[in-house]
């Protein structure tokens, strides 16, 4: 009997799922649930010119809306956050991408609907405030800035 709650067991299938997506598309797969602190990162992808963060959202239906939908615009800052602390953590030089990878599954396991948005979003110039490299994290939720 496998001990993982169903959810973190479908993540985690959507997640490879997503991996030989990109893998298909000619990617390397470079790291998947890089952590640095609090920030992580589903997948973090390359090929000779671009290097993709990739946010893997998989549900069992859509009765909340499609998978992809799910990833709000504080979790784009997050997503952006972790980019810059693995750029600069490894000097990264090559393009960036952000996309984001909706996966719909039946009961079974089998995917009923897959959806890459390449280029899903753009950052802002504002989304981190610069102390994230020092270690002086701050998010900013309804107008109060939160440290950690």
């Amino acid at each position: 009997m496998d001990s993982k709650p169903e959810h973190i067991a479908i993540g985690q299938k959507g997640e490879q799922m997503a991996a030989e997506l990109l893998e298909k598309k000619g990617y390397k797969i470079l790291h998947r649930n890089w952590r640095m602190g609090h920030l992580e990162m589903d997948i973090i992808a390359a090929n000779k010119k671009d290097i993709v963060f990739a946010e893997v959202k998989t549900r069992t239906s859509t009765f909340c809306g499609q998978p992809e939908e799910a990833v709000d615009i504080i979790k784009r800052k997050r997503m952006v956050a972790a980019a810059n602390a693995y750029i600069k953590y490894y000097k990264e030089e090559r393009n960036l991408r952000f996309d984001i990878i909706g996966i719909l599954i039946n009961k079974d396991g089998e995917i009923e609907q897959i959806t890459h948005l390449e280029n899903a979003f753009v950052p802002s110039l504002k989304t981190i405030h610069e102390s994230s490299f020092t270690g002086s994290w701050r998010w900013h939720h309804r107008r109060k800035v939160i440290k950690k």
